[in-house]
């Protein structure tokens, strides 16, 4: 009997705690529902296509400056494999069970890569990082970890080519 009331206490206290988590998922959510706001709609014409569609996991996005505070507003701070393309006017980033981004170009600030991004932390430039700003005002980071890492200099627009000179 005493065996069971333990297990019983410990379900009950498991069960505290996933609450818990699920009220302050909620309610930062909508502490940043302001600031968040709407996402810029997915235009009728991107524009002409300038990288390949690279696969990979969307990581999240948090709030510029910070790497761990990570948006929890709709679906923003679920984790999901992506593909991730680059058109004149914006990219596009289109998640599995999940809503799709984009991220106009006039909104883009930075596009870099990182160590970490949204509680991942990864190898030296393991996570591509696009930094825009929302309509609203706020900037966000956006986390993307490649399939292939190789083309992060080309989203980066670090890609250098070799010469002959090279060694």
């Amino acid at each position: 009997m005493e065996r069971t009331l333990q297990v019983l206490l410990l379900v009950v206290l498991f069960a505290l705690c996933l609450w818990l988590m699920y009220r302050a998922w909620t309610k930062r959510a909508k502490k940043q529902a302001g600031a968040i706001g709407d996402l810029p709609a997915v235009p009728a014409d991107c524009g002409a296509q300038l990288l390949e569609p690279t696969t990979g996991m969307y990581l999240g996005s948090t709030l510029a400056p910070s790497w761990i505070q990570r948006v929890t507003v709709g679906d923003l701070g679920f984790r999901a494999t992506a593909e991730m393309t680059r058109f004149e006017r914006g990219i596009l980033l289109e998640r599995s069970g999940a809503g799709t981004i984009w991220i106009p170009q006039e909104s883009i600030t930075a596009v870099r890569t990182e160590r970490g991004h949204a509680g991942k932390v990864m190898t030296q430039d393991g996570v591509l990082v696009i930094r825009w700003t929302l309509p609203t005002g706020t900037e966000v980071d956006t986390g993307f970890r490649g399939d292939d890492k190789a083309v992060y200099p080309a989203w980066t627009g670090t890609q250098t080519t070799k010469t002959g000179d090279e060694a």
